[in-house]
């Protein structure tokens, strides 16, 4: 079976919000960093200026969420100063001040593997998560990120012996639920057994797109998304086959992966 390298992060946050896009009035939440973040996060920390393809496995948990207040100021060129609808002026242009509202997570544990497709890169991304270039932050700006343990760790396809009940909850990959490899537990009801997950589907990279002319460019991202399920009462059924790490940690990433994917 193929020997492939990660790199195993473990990580904690104080507060955090990976919003979702969609979220505006209120700054929603999703319960762990989707893979765009993370791809983010990696490639600042590392300093790459191009995209490097790779595979992420998310599981982690956070204590509790709390909505923080904050001051919102919002503004068009077009619109010049007047006293009636504006609280400050510019330059001669009005600018509106207002309040949001920001859902934070508290005290998030991450635990996340990277997997570069070019596994040249694995030592690079390890020596830079040991000693970044810049502060690590996941999600806004001042979400801080302390990284309590980097470790390259070797992985391959193996057969799970026993079921696998996760500490952590975990994003899990559409096709790993088709096949029953991976159950969702949470408690049997009157009508049967209940299942717990929400589906969510992720951004991962994107694309830029010139929706303009050569003359006058205008690009636009567009985004390569992958369905998967949230969970925290996920168990991986025995007698199928996982990625897992040599600690032990099964990787949630596409059953299908291999080198040549991004």
């Amino acid at each position: 079976m193929k020997v492939m390298k990660a790199i195993r992060l473990c990580i904690s946050q104080q507060t955090a919000n990976y919003r979702i896009p969609t979220s505006f009035q209120l700054k929603e939440s999703y319960p762990l960093p989707p893979y765009s973040t993370v791809i983010g996060f990696i490639h600042s920390i590392c300093g790459y200026t191009e995209y490097e393809p790779m595979e992420i496995s998310v599981q982690g948990r956070y204590y509790s969420k709390a909505n923080d207040l904050f001051t919102r100021y919002e503004f068009k060129p077009e619109f010049k100063f007047d006293s009636s609808r504006h609280q400050l002026e510019v330059g001669g242009f009005g600018i509106t001040r207002g309040t949001g509202n920001t859902e934070m997570l508290i005290d998030v544990e991450l635990l996340l593997h990277i997997i570069p497709v070019n596994q040249d890169k694995a030592a690079d991304i390890e020596s830079a998560c040991r000693c970044p270039r810049i502060y690590p932050s996941l999600g806004r700006y001042e979400d801080l990120a302390v990284i309590n343990e980097v470790k390259s760790v070797d992985f391959s396809k193996k057969r799970l012996e026993e079921n696998k009940h996760e500490e952590y909850s975990a994003y899990i990959p559409e096709s790993m639920l088709l096949d029953d490899s991976v159950q969702l537990r949470d408690r049997n009801t009157k009508f049967g057994y209940s299942v717990n997950g929400t589906r969510y589907m992720i951004n991962k990279n994107y694309e830029r797109y010139n929706i303009g002319n050569e003359k006058n460019p205008k690009y636009i991202r567009r985004w390569n998304s992958l369905n998967v399920i949230y969970s925290g009462n996920i168990m991986a059924v025995k007698r199928n086959t996982f990625y897992i790490d040599e600690d032990g940690y099964i990787l949630y990433i596409d059953p299908e992966f291999n080198q040549d994917k991004k």
